[in-house]
């Protein structure tokens, strides 16, 4: 129990390393696009699970203490929140953070090279689509890549 607390680097390690390991992150995730985790398959999830695993290493190194990532994680927590926090203050951060939305079909039309740009394909359009009522996009007066990864859609007005 005495090795649980004893710390194999200064705290303050575990802080920057923390920090720059999530915006680090958070800058992969974003360069990589909207469609990353907005709707994971089976692929994904294997990434992510890498992903955690090898930036275990790179905040945490070799220290086996149980303080250590706990350092980390709250680190990591205050950075956050600190973005949110900074995200709902201004809206050039938030879009530099979170993205715009791109509409991928507008009255119907279909937008294949946003499509390809955004790594869409027209077969997880066309999920979308049917899982929300839709039977194609003929019936959509308008469908958006959210900033989050997610399709929203809006059918067209029934008469």
């Amino acid at each position: 129990m005495e090795g649980w607390w004893t710390l194999a680097m200064p705290w303050w390690h575990f802080v920057v390393r923390g920090i720059v390991a999530y915006l680090g992150l958070l800058l992969f995730l974003r360069v990589t696009g909207k469609r990353s985790f907005g709707d994971m398959s089976p692929f994904d999830i294997v990434v992510l699970v890498v992903v955690g695993g090898l930036l275990r290493s790179a905040i945490v190194g070799g220290d086996t203490s149980l303080l250590g990532p706990f350092i980390a994680v709250a680190s990591i927590l205050s950075v956050d929140l600190l973005l949110a926090w900074l995200c709902a203050r201004s809206a050039t951060l938030d879009r530099l953070i979170e993205g715009r939305s791109i509409t991928l079909i507008a009255a119907g039309k279909v937008f294949r090279d946003r499509l390809r740009r955004h790594n869409v394909p027209a077969e997880a359009l066309e999920r979308e689509l049917r899982a929300h009522g839709i039977a194609g996009p003929e019936s959509v007066r308008e469908a958006r890549l959210e900033a989050n990864g997610r399709v929203s859609v809006i059918k067209v007005a029934s008469r």
